[in-house]
């Protein structure tokens, strides 16, 4: 039985609050902003110059940094692999609750296919977007793939602290490419001290609503 809570933020579009880590899936300020904001501004776009781009997500979670780099994917002539790890999914009945079709006015359908797509499996979304979500955790994740762009959207350190230690954003940097990011929403001092601790540059950026600072450390 799924017992996450549906709840509406503030810019209207939904989120999810953990029954397992009793923190929301995403900012209570907005939904599509914090995603718009933090994953698609400071670290999708800085990259469509390229004409082959690859995405990690850390978390796959609602599957909306997804559908927003779905969406930049059909203004675009770049080829887009997002491959996203999760180990804890919501259910498929929780994801066709969720508002984002409405708010990004695409078909919902569109959305649950996301959802519904087969785990570990690679689906051609478009023409120029395949899209993989593995079951797992992250510290049994491996790819022969490096990657552009790292979109780290797990809870907080405080939920998941062995996430955000210097073991596994070693791993993470050796996942980039030369001159990749990884964006997050977090701005943490201690979380900053370990991405300097295993090679990252660090850039702070404004946050989102609400948020003072968010964090993007480059390779």
């Amino acid at each position: 039985m799924d017992t996450n809570e549906l709840i509406i933020t503030s810019d209207g579009s939904h989120s999810i609050l953990s029954s397992q880590f009793e923190v929301s899936y995403h900012s209570r300020h907005g939904a599509i902003g914090e995603t718009q904001h933090v994953f698609i501004n400071a670290g999708l776009l800085p990259k469509m110059h390229l004409a082959q781009i690859h995405v990690l997500g850390i978390g796959f979670g609602t599957g909306l940094n997804v559908m927003m780099s779905l969406l930049e994917a059909k203004k675009s002539e770049s080829k887009f692999y997002y491959e996203a790890i999760e180990a804890f999914p919501i259910s498929v009945q929780t994801a066709d609750k969720i508002n984002y079709a409405e708010q990004l006015q695409i078909e919902h359908d569109v959305y649950m296919r996301l959802h519904k797509s087969a785990w570990d499996e690679t689906h051609e979304l478009l023409p120029n977007f395949s899209f993989q979500k593995k079951l797992a955790r992250f510290e049994t994740f491996e790819s022969d793939v490096l990657f552009d762009v790292i979109f780290f959207d797990a809870f907080a350190p405080s939920a998941q602290p062995e996430l955000w230690d210097t073991q596994l954003l070693g791993k993470m940097y050796d996942l980039l490419k030369p001159d990749g990011v990884l964006t997050t929403y977090c701005a943490q001092g201690q979380f900053k001290r370990n991405l300097k601790a295993v090679g990252f540059t660090i850039e702070p950026l404004p946050g989102p609503p609400g948020k003072r600072e968010m964090t993007r450390a480059r390779k």
